[in-house]
């Protein structure tokens, strides 16, 4: 019987005839030449790209010494790239009037690319608190998707390990936030357009937003809309008010109404009049306590007449 002869793994052509750095060489990533045109934008990209002053000296810089930073894409099925990291210098090298533009191509999954798309992003010097909270939410459901354990010890400068950090922990160490503030960030996406502009435009507070968030979109839309025809905004017990009322399923019109329109302790203290204000409508012998005295006396008057007519008519 004769002997079975081992089979040889034989080299390829390609083996045969290129080195073994030129072979390594040819699978690292190399900067390309992408055309413009052929650069989708991330799917529900979170962060916004404005036309501002730091945009045009971007573009200027771009003219003057080229892009010198290129871009991350990622291949897709259509033949066309998707824009991981670099959406300001695509929209300011389409501004300088370029064609293409130098991109490292890379392939990633879908929650690999989130996670770079993030973490490239959420250190900016200024960013919005929506942008921070659809980022954080991005970026949560992404490793929630690749299964990686993140219940790790966080091992300190000393060798030593600290205590385990969770999901949002690890999220929030890349910006300096805590997992609970990350939390809270996220919170923010359950709110409708109008109230998160709102928290961006500063008119409503981080904490007030939180409150809300768990209010249903139909009762924020009233609230919403009392804030605007009254020009106010909630304080924080006032919205964890609004936040108690609807999760006993209490709330209503009215108690918006009667929440909203009830005064807060800064404004109590702004209603104070003081007497050098109206000491020109008076004599100058008149002391404080007269004047008011006689102002008591002129609103008594004034609640009188208002009174009255409003009885005579209701009749």
């Amino acid at each position: 019987m004769s002997e079975k002869v081992p089979k040889m793994d034989l080299p390829s052509l390609d083996n045969l005839f290129t080195t073994q750095k030129e072979r390594d060489e040819e699978n690292m990533e190399k900067v390309q030449k992408i055309p413009l045109n052929k650069i989708k934008d991330f799917p529900n990209h979170p962060f916004k790209v404005n036309v501002d002053d730091s945009l045009y000296s971007m573009v200027d810089s771009i003219k003057e010494n080229g892009l010198l930073e290129p871009v991350l894409v990622r291949p897709t099925e259509d033949g066309y790239y998707e824009m991981v990291s670099g959406h300001r210098r695509k929209l300011a090298c389409e501004l300088a009037q370029y064609t293409e533009i130098d991109a490292v191509v890379r392939n990633m999954t879908d929650d690999e690319a989130t996670i770079i798309m993030v973490d490239s992003n959420i250190q900016r010097e200024k960013i919005l608190p929506s942008e921070k909270a659809f980022a954080y939410k991005m970026k949560l459901e992404a490793m929630k998707h690749q299964g990686k354990r993140v219940d790790l010890l966080e091992e300190t400068t000393s060798g030593q390990y600290g205590p385990k950090l969770l999901t949002t922990d690890l999220i929030g160490k890349m910006s300096g936030d805590s997992g609970r503030t990350v939390k809270r960030y996220i919170r923010l996406t359950y709110l409708i357009p109008e109230l998160l502009n709102k928290v961006d435009n500063a008119t409503l507070g981080f904490s007030q937003a939180v409150e809300l968030s768990y209010i249903s979109e139909d009762y924020q839309q009233l609230i919403n809309n009392k804030m605007d025809f009254d020009e106010i905004s909630p304080s924080v017990s006032q919205a964890k008010s609004l936040r108690i009322l609807y999760e006993q399923n209490n709330l209503n019109e009215d108690l918006i109404e009667k929440t909203l329109g009830e005064l807060k302790p800064n404004q109590l203290e702004n209603q104070n009049i003081k007497y050098r204000e109206l000491r020109h409508y008076f004599p100058e012998n008149y002391t404080n306590d007269k004047i008011k005295s006689v102002i008591q006396k002129l609103c008594e008057e004034y609640y009188n007449r208002w009174h009255n007519k409003e009885r005579n008519d209701a009749r």
